[in-house]
């Protein structure tokens, strides 16, 4: 088997594309709104892939993903082209991203947390008084944030304590207690 040189063309190509993403970047600094779209359109589909290596899971590899260009749009300013190339930074940031939600997941994995323990949502909202607006509210809550808020409020789960739980991605979890509780003050009044 031969391996072939690249060519000359394919060198120019990975260039150009290299500078457009450190440019791409460098406006992102400047507060160019349309640039993180370049980027993502370029190079979002190559960072879910390193990120689903580290995670095996398409949900937590997104979630890396999406926390990834989020820092890349707030940290855009101490990218440093000097320093190395423009799409290395941008897939540490996704590596580093995806390392932390692993952690996370592994800390709060299902098995670790006490399978004994009776948390039943109902039984919890039972015990409420059947005057009570608060488990008049709670009843109008989907199933999912109602069982979110439950266990975080009345078991003491952590955020990440909930992901494992459930099996659901952290980002989710937190989407449904602040959504949870802002329909519940909304009902509330």
């Amino acid at each position: 088997m031969t391996i072939l040189p690249a060519s000359h063309d394919d060198s120019n190509r990975s260039s150009a594309a290299e500078a457009e993403i450190s440019a791409a970047i460098v406006r992102c600094a400047g507060g160019d709104r349309v640039a993180p779209r370049l980027i993502y359109d370029r190079e979002a589909a190559r960072m879910v892939g390193v990120a689903m290596r580290i995670l095996r899971r398409k949900d937590l590899a997104e979630e890396a993903t999406h926390e990834a260009f989020v820092r890349i749009w707030h940290g855009a300013q101490s990218f440093d082209p000097t320093r190395g190339a423009a799409r290395a930074w941008l897939f540490a940031i996704v590596r580093n991203r995806a390392l932390t939600i692993l952690r996370n997941e592994q800390r709060y994995d299902t098995e670790a947390i006490n399978e004994n323990t009776e948390l039943d949502p109902a039984s919890a909202i039972s015990k409420l008084p059947e005057s009570s607006a608060l488990r008049r509210c709670l009843q109008q809550l989907d199933a999912g944030r109602r069982k979110a808020i439950v266990l975080a409020y009345v078991h003491g789960f952590s955020h990440g304590e909930l992901a494992g739980r459930l099996g659901m991605p952290l980002g989710t979890v937190k989407s449904w207690l602040r959504r949870g509780l802002r329909s519940l003050q909304e009902c509330m009044g």
